[in-house]
């Protein structure tokens, strides 16, 4: 469906917690950071000679259905750009800034200034991802019915130091598949078939103002993609910068459920968020997760300097968990 694959440049679907997202009374809610951690998937950023290959120009076929090959990757071979929308700009491992997790001295640093078309500033909001490699090491995708889960550390910079718009940042998503049914018309006949389809739930950061005591103040919070018309819904604000802990994970009854908590300790039952239904969509396998970069595309300001740390996959059940 072309709705989901609109550009954060097309704006968001907005909503608060409604009948169609689910309420901390919902049940069968696995915590992310359960079961068996695949660590075939995932990175700490910790080798010193950690390395992005962009293979630029990136791609924007987003916008203008342009792939450009070879796409940029890791030589670790856990990472690799975007086909739809390209890497960022600065994709680079750096020294843990302070209060991170115990014992890290590397994390990663994801920052773009032109994400749109190469070379052409749109003055519109566009993205640019990073995508974890799942289904490629492990060769397929993974059934919901394992409870797949993940968690990462993100650090948030000091208000001051973000890109000066207000909307989405950052985001922390997943990429999973459903069957839909399709009705096609030929001859004048209508039949119905199934399709596989492509839909991304995630967590976003944005920037926001308002006013106090006559001054306008920013502040960050969470917004959740997606209910089931597919409208974003409002999260908590973020009233401490610094690390977060963030996590998603999917249930065998196909809902997504979102987690976070400042610090950089496992998240628990605690600090659960929301549950919902993207699209309607019930989830029956995760092909990846991935972070998004975000500003208004105007060749001149850069994104926040976005910095992650330690993502990790889980599968709550440990059987043979992938589908090829």
């Amino acid at each position: 469906m072309n709705r989901l694959f609109n550009a954060l440049s097309v704006g968001f679907g907005f909503a608060l917690l409604t009948s169609s997202v689910f309420s901390q009374n919902a049940t069968n809610i696995i915590v992310p950071g359960t079961g068996v951690q695949l660590t075939q998937i995932g990175d700490d950023f910790e080798d010193e000679s950690w390395e992005f290959t962009p293979n630029n120009p990136k791609s924007s076929e987003d916008i203008d259905e342009k792939q450009r090959m070879p796409m940029g990757k890791s030589a670790n071979g856990r990472w690799y750009e975007g086909a739809k929308r390209g890497h960022p700009d600065i994709v680079k491992r750096v020294p843990t800034p302070a209060g991170g997790l115990q014992g890290s001295e590397g994390s990663l640093l994801l920052k773009s200034l032109q994400t749109g078309i190469p070379k052409t500033a749109s003055f519109t909001m566009h993205q640019d991802d990073f995508i974890c490699n799942v289904q490629y090491r492990i060769g397929g995708t993974v059934r919901v019915d394992q409870s797949p889960n993940m968690t990462t550390r993100v650090y948030l910079p000091p208000m001051e130091q973000w890109e000066k718009r207000n909307g989405p940042h950052f985001a922390f998503r997943a990429a999973v598949e459903t069957t839909i049914e399709e009705t096609k018309t030929k001859f004048l006949f209508a039949s119905k078939q199934e399709k596989d389809e492509i839909y991304w739930p995630g967590l976003f950061i944005l920037r926001a103002s308002r006013n106090e005591n006559g001054k306008a103040v920013s502040y960050a919070h969470f917004r959740m993609r997606a209910d089931k018309r597919g409208g974003d819904f409002m999260g908590p604000e973020i009233k401490t910068l610094g690390w977060w802990t963030l996590g998603i994970s999917f249930t065998p009854d196909g809902l997504t459920h979102y987690f976070a908590k400042p610090g950089v300790e496992e998240l628990t039952r605690d600090d659960y968020l929301a549950s919902a239904m993207p699209y309607g969509y019930r989830c029956e396998e995760v092909r990846s997760f991935f972070y998004n970069v975000v500003n208004g595309d105007n060749g001149r300001d850069w994104t926040t300097d976005w910095i992650i740390d330690d993502p990790k996959f889980y599968v709550a059940k440990n059987s043979r968990n992938v589908k090829k």
